[in-house]
């Protein structure tokens, strides 16, 4: 008997999705180890505890970066830890399907693969993350008929059109989640002339962020250190600030959006006119962001109901997609 997990595992957090379970896990993909002899000391959530307090000889970091593998022996760790979390009877047979970005390299691929396999997986198959993200979302993309997938990430945004079951056109920015946190962060330091933590940056974004104009101005109190005394300072912020902050990294997930339309066939572009444009990944959730690409494609966009899981759990949801599209081929021939 074989456990079937789909496991997207993304930059911030890794979601693993268990058929008939639905998503069993989600936590940050983060593992806190040793300087001195590499021994890997907390993962996940108990890592993501330690983050920025941790003291000499101790480093928190994300062995995947991008959804490419940074760190061999923390992804090792990382996965045997939620895996054995997720599947506890050790008599069954684990089967994986892992997300990845589109375009990574064979090299990048087997990494994913062989860290899998170190890990515990007997079977281990990849996707790429926006096809997993259309599964995941409930798109039938089985049909001769063009979607469009915006798959918001944490390090990157992917762009897909996909038809009969596979992606046609990609585009990838490396501008997403962990982006628009560093955009706060560096505009606190130019206009408060004041240092605050990434972890404070994604609470002001999920709070008051938002990528297009709203009527409305909310605030928020920041805290951090001040750069001219080194001593600790309060702050207030405002949304229109925060939309300010992130406009540079709204406007260019739009021109990954253009690009991708530019390359796209003519028959599956005027699908997607009709069909829409689907926002998925965490980055779905920022305010305005589906307004922003409307206003500047002219074209519906939508945001999927869950939009964090979709990936894991399209992924879990594709080996009986793949079984499907075998019996469809086969019938052909």
């Amino acid at each position: 008997m074989a456990v079937d997990l789909g496991i997207d595992l993304g930059t911030a957090n890794t979601l693993i999705y268990e058929k008939k379970r639905g998503i069993v896990l989600n936590e940050p993909s983060m593992v806190v180890r040793s300087t001195k002899n590499q021994q890997i000391l907390a993962i996940g959530s108990d890592a993501s505890d330690m983050m920025g307090r941790t003291p000499d000889g101790v480093q928190a970091l994300r062995p995947i970066r991008n959804g490419v593998i940074t760190s061999f022996q923390g992804t090792v760790a990382l996965l045997k830890h939620f895996i054995k979390k997720t599947a506890k009877n050790s008599f069954f047979r684990i089967r994986v399907v892992i997300c990845v970005p589109c375009g990574i390299t064979e090299v990048e691929r087997r990494a994913v693969t062989e860290a899998a396999r170190n890990a515990g997986a007997k079977e281990v198959y990849l996707i790429e993350q926006p096809l997993a993200a259309a599964i995941g979302c409930g798109i039938e993309i089985s049909e001769p008929c063009g979607n469009m997938i915006v798959n918001v990430g944490a390090g990157v945004t992917e762009v897909a059109v996909i038809s009969l079951g596979g992606i046609v056109v990609s585009h990838s920015v490396r501008v997403a989640g962990d982006a628009f946190d560093n955009s706060i962060v560096q505009y606190v330091k130019r206009k408060y002339n004041m240092s605050i933590g990434d972890v404070t940056a994604q609470q002001v974004k999920c709070s008051i962020g938002s990528a297009y104009f709203y009527r409305e101005t909310d605030k928020t109190e920041i805290k951090g250190r001040d750069l001219m005394t080194g001593l600790p300072k309060t702050a207030v912020i405002t949304s229109d600030e925060v939309r300010e902050a992130l406009k540079e990294n709204a406007e260019e997930i739009v021109d990954a959006v253009k690009v991708a339309l530019e390359k796209t066939p003519p028959e599956l572009a005027s699908d997607i006119m009709v069909s829409g444009i689907v926002l998925a990944g965490g980055g779905a959730k920022l305010k305005g962001l589906g307004r922003l690409i409307h206003v500047n494609t002219e074209i519906p966009v939508y945001i999927a109901e869950e939009p964090m899981e979709c990936v894991a759990a399209g992924a879990g949801k594709s080996l009986d997609f793949m079984a499907e599209m075998g019996r469809r081929q086969n019938s052909f021939l």
